[in-house]
């Protein structure tokens, strides 16, 4: 699918179900079912809509090994959006992304600087289903379920992108470099702030916190994400 079709910055409100259907833009009950149909921006008109599409999905080949669709958790109107590669054994299992013990170091980091997973973030992955043994997801399963994302993003409508590791980076920027090249540069996108960031189970490996070390250089870039959330905000 080309970039080129995506917008996420289209005045007015998201069309209907129905008048995606009556322009034959789309056909809506199809999405989930096969992946050669196009996700459009705008067709979704709430994230919830999007989550029962989610959730019934068949549009690559992970459906047939997944326990549970793993779609989001946070809060739909939160300033920073976190995305990360996709779900491990324990979030197919729950059906929430970072519920593992990568996610319980995220909830530490974002709580150090006053983020509630709650209120402040939104958080999904690459893919919503899970590779087996946690392989890296495919460019074929990354196309069929980017559209979700898009439109979760345009949805959400975040001040911040955090991207949480090179699958990541990759999948929706496009950026090939390591990611210890790149982490804690300020990107733009689409007209958005993006970061990449140290995915959490690469500081589980890298436990130390000496200066210059994956957690240290962690901390000094979550706290500048804090810091570019309030100027964004006001505060």
């Amino acid at each position: 699918m080309a970039e080129d079709q995506f917008s996420l910055f289209s005045t007015g409100d998201a069309p209907t179900q129905r008048e995606m259907a009556n322009s034959s833009a789309v056909d809506f009950d199809t999405i989930p079912t096969d992946g050669s149909v196009p996700i459009l921006p705008g067709v979704y008109p709430d994230l919830t809509t999007l989550g029962n599409h989610c959730r019934g999905c068949q549009r690559c080949g992970l459906a047939h090994t997944r326990t549970n669709v793993v779609v989001s958790r946070g809060s739909p109107t939160a300033p920073v959006l976190i995305i990360g590669e996709g779900p491990g054994q324990q979030e197919d299992e729950q059906g929430r992304p970072f519920v593992g013990k990568s996610g319980q170091l995220l909830e530490k980091i974002l709580a150090s600087v006053r983020f509630d997973t709650e209120q402040d973030v939104y958080i999904c992955n690459i893919v919503k289903c899970r590779p087996p043994d946690n392989r890296v997801p495919t460019a074929a399963e990354v196309a069929a379920c980017k559209g979700y994302l898009l439109e979760q993003i345009r949805l959400v409508d975040p001040k911040i992108i955090l991207l949480t590791g090179a699958t990541a980076l990759k999948s929706l920027l496009g950026v090939k470099s390591g990611i210890s090249k790149v982490r804690g540069q300020w990107m733009e996108w689409e007209g958005r702030l993006c970061m990449p960031i140290f995915h959490p189970a690469y500081l589980l490996r890298n436990p130390s916190r000496d200066k210059g070390s994956p957690k240290w250089l962690m901390w000094q870039d979550i706290q500048t994400v804090r810091a570019k959330v309030d100027e964004l905000s006001g505060n």
